[in-house]
């Protein structure tokens, strides 16, 4: 398809309204889903309810091989498949749902800024806790990852895997850090989320936007996972406006309604 007829079939996926059957797909919730997978979904499902957009979260254990990127999660709307929070939050956007409209420039750069933070960090240390601590590695993450598979693929899977992710670990200058250098990194990164958040319901005044849904899905992951040991969540825990922010979220956007 040519990229004149790619931009009119996108052109005209965006004129078509949220169907009720958008469906969000992740890995296996119980078995099989680790902490940064399980913190970007949640992220996204975040956004899509505070957009008041309807989705149905369907777990496949081989959702990372049906995504378009090979990223977690993605979603089916239509004839359209998206994966990963910012292309879904450009592609609601063009069907005329946004959570940022009213940020003005400097705010909405203010806004990017941080959810790059949010990504290079939180998001990272994920990663590197995961597959880089070999405790972690061992008990956790290569038994999770490859549960639905039989041996010897199993194990194939799951090395490969960890493979990849220490290989872009050390390409982004994480490789040396120690365990404790990476809680120190998410407790820095905690303090320049709490002191923008400050007293405030959400980060930009008393509407959500999508740093909201990012903050959300990375917090409420970490102090709802189990670890090999607490302190990530730990460190979370040291900022009450932090926690206050989840709980108000999951409060508003999740109680008493399906996941």
């Amino acid at each position: 398809m040519s990229l004149a007829a790619e931009a009119f079939v996108s052109q005209m996926a965006a004129a078509e309204p949220w169907p009720e059957n958008a469906t969000l797909y992740q890995p296996l919730k119980e078995d099989q889903i680790l902490l940064s997978d399980c913190a970007s979904s949640l992220a996204v499902q975040a956004y899509l309810r505070m957009c008041g957009l309807p989705v149905q979260v369907v777990c496949r254990a081989n959702a990372e091989y049906m995504s378009p990127s090979g990223k977690i999660p993605f979603i089916h709307v239509g004839n359209q498949v998206v994966s990963e929070l910012g292309p879904i939050v450009q592609f609601t956007k063009a069907k005329g749902h946004s959570l940022s409209d009213g940020l003005d420039d400097v705010q909405r750069a203010e806004m990017k800024a941080y959810m790059e933070l949010v990504n290079n960090m939180l998001l990272t240390a994920e990663l590197y806790i995961q597959w880089c601590d070999e405790a972690t590695a061992a008990e956790i993450s290569r038994p999770r990852y490859s549960s639905p598979y039989s041996w010897p693929l199993s194990r194939i899977l799951s090395y490969q895997k960890q493979w990849e992710v220490r290989r872009k670990i050390n390409a982004i200058g994480w490789g040396g850090k120690t365990l404790e250098q990476v809680y120190e990194d998410v407790s820095q990164c905690c303090q320049a989320l709490s002191q923008r958040l400050g007293t405030q319901p959400y980060f930009f005044n008393k509407q959500p936007t999508e740093l909201d849904a990012l903050v959300f899905g990375h917090l409420f992951t970490i102090l709802t996972t189990r670890l090999t040991n607490s302190e990530l969540a730990e460190r979370i825990k040291s900022y009450s406006n932090l926690l206050s922010f989840c709980r108000r979220i999951e409060q508003t956007y999740f109680e008493d309604k399906s996941s």
